[in-house]
């Protein structure tokens, strides 16, 4: 537990990327296998499932402490985290022990332990640790706790650090560590066997991550060495057929099986092949992602739900084929296997991705302006001779997005952040103009926390401080005095806004200082919006 503390400590405390995986190749080569399995299983982004919710624990903090509950709630939006809120306001003169027992102890015991004990018993097991434990491990503790281990450190990061550490290809590693497993000691030692262990059937790949493309595709090359698919918005997925079953796994590493029923009927007509693709909400065209949504929200899909928005998945690539590996061969070769096996299936419900055809980049160009009007980003560029690889490689596979849809929204509201931003006003809620209204009225349309530059978040936060109208727990209302223009990705219709509409992935482009307020956007300019784009 304490090298885990030292480490967190370590990593939390830099910014460089060489630190950090100096950092963890020296605790792994020292750790324990259950021990160095679980810091995989953790730094690598997965989580366990929350036993016990924050707002119990400010419960007990405040218990525990005895001070009221109105000063650890306002001790909390100050610190902006929990755990660390936890670890300073129950620090004092009392002696605490060393830090004994290893990670794998203190997380099966003191965290997963607490399942089979009843309310008063968890209480009192927790506090007992935060009296015992220095700041540093009681922090980490806590956010064992709370399930949030961020910490600056990627799932690439781990992978790099574990292959370092053992001289094996690193997309060996993450092909060991993508899916569902278990932190053990046999499955730690067994990510090092040089010798290719047997997979679980289910287990998918990697994902091959494209890059934004800035500026023209011309620096590119020829435009005959390129395979050009629209970019499609719907869930980006791989479809697995072996001769255990069909598995449907999302990019989030997400088991989907049982949401997309007519896809899994139809995988089960295919040769062993694992395909990557996009499902995609379609009835004789593709429908909006407000459909795609429905089906995303349940794990089982009922008779209505199924007959309304049916879906397909679309497949962009072959990774494996009759138990083959597949991803070390030209994209070319894998296209050409791709629409063989393809052609021969009666079944819609999984359809090839069209290529774009265009005999120059300003032809292309011309095609991807009317991206908006078919429901697609824009384009994906794939280089023809590229291996399918594993993350974010930039080079051989771009995204060539469309601009997205912007409007100018006010500053209505205001409240902290999280994390190292936890002092700073950064999380915004914009409103547009009411132009119905007998009086100057705003109304809610999107919450954005990202785009301004730390400069600009300072003046900001300053301004806010200091025209505050009112304050509801950690929020500010504010004079309707600043225009942010906002980019997002796609709007649609929504009973649970006040405005009706949702913006999809909001965000800062700029602060608009030189607009005034009466120059904002109104609500019935992005309801027109919603009428020529929201589908």
């Amino acid at each position: 537990m304490q090298a885990f503390a030292d480490l967190y400590a370590e990593l939390d405390a830099t910014t460089r990327t060489q630190v950090k995986l100096d950092a963890l190749v020296a605790y792994f080569r020292n750790a324990p296998p259950a021990d160095a399995a679980w810091a995989v299983y953790m730094l690598a982004g997965r989580r366990m499932r929350r036993l016990i919710g924050p707002r119990k624990l400010r419960d007990w903090l405040a218990e525990a402490t005895g001070l009221p509950d109105w000063l650890v709630e306002e001790s909390y939006q100050h610190v902006g985290d929990l755990a660390e809120t936890i670890s300073l306001l129950m620090e004092d003169d009392r002696e605490r022990t060393a830090v004994t027992g290893s990670l794998a102890e203190w997380i099966e015991q003191a965290v997963l332990g607490l399942r089979g004990l009843d309310e008063q018993q968890q209480r009192e097991q927790v506090v007992a640790h935060w009296r015992s434990l220095p700041r540093p491990a009681c922090f980490l503790y806590n956010k064992l706790l709370t399930g949030s281990l961020r910490v600056g450190v990627s799932r690439g990061l781990v992978e790099r650090a574990l292959a370092a550490l053992t001289g094996l290809p690193r997309a060996l590693i993450a092909r060991r560590l993508i899916g569902e497993f278990d932190p053990t000691a046999d499955f730690y030692t067994a990510l090092f066997d040089a010798e290719q262990r047997e997979e679980s059937e289910g287990q998918p790949y990697p994902f091959f991550l494209a890059s934004p493309l800035e500026g023209e595709p011309d620096t590119l090359g020829d435009p005959h060495e390129w395979l050009a698919e629209w970019k499609w918005d719907g869930i980006r997925a791989q479809l697995i057929a072996r001769p255990g079953g069909v598995w449907v796994w999302s990019r989030g590493e997400e088991p989907m099986n049982g949401r997309f029923p007519e896809v899994e009927a139809a995988a089960a007509a295919l040769p062993e092949v694992v395909l990557d693709g996009e499902i995609l909400a379609w009835d004789t065209d593709v429908l909006p992602f407000s459909q795609m949504q429905r089906r995303i929200q349940r794990k089982t899909v009922g008779p209505k739900v199924l007959r309304e928005v049916p879906v397909i998945f679309l497949a962009y690539d072959v990774l494996e084929y009759q138990q083959q590996d597949w991803r070390d061969k030209p994209l070319r070769q894998r296209r050409a296997l791709l629409e063989q096996l393809l052609a021969g299936t009666d079944d819609q419900a999984i359809r090839l991705s069209p290529r774009v055809a265009a005999s120059d980049w300003a032809q292309l160009a011309a095609q991807r302006e009317g991206s908006r009007e078919r429901m697609v980003e824009g384009l994906m560029l794939k280089r023809l001779d590229s291996p399918y690889r594993s993350g974010r490689v930039r080079g051989d596979w771009w995204k060539w997005k469309i601009e997205p849809l912007t409007i100018d929204a006010v500053l209505l509201y205001a409240q902290p952040g999280h994390g190292r931003r936890a002092n700073l006003y950064t999380d915004y809620t914009l409103a547009v103009r009411d132009g119905q209204a007998q009086t100057e009225t705003y109304v809610p349309i999107a919450k954005a926390y990202s785009g301004l530059t730390d400069k600009e978040i300072q003046k900001l936060d300053h301004w806010i401080r200091r025209n505050t109208v009112e304050k509801f727990g950690p929020v500010r209302s504010l004079k309707p005095e600043h225009v942010l223009e906002i980019a997002f990705e796609g709007i649609q219709p929504s009973p649970r806004h006040k405005s009706g509409i949702a913006l999809r992935f909001p965000r800062i482009l700029r602060w608009r200082q030189d607009k005034p307020v009466a120059e904002a956007d109104t609500l019935e300019q992005v309801k027109e919006l919603l009428r020529l784009y929201g589908g």
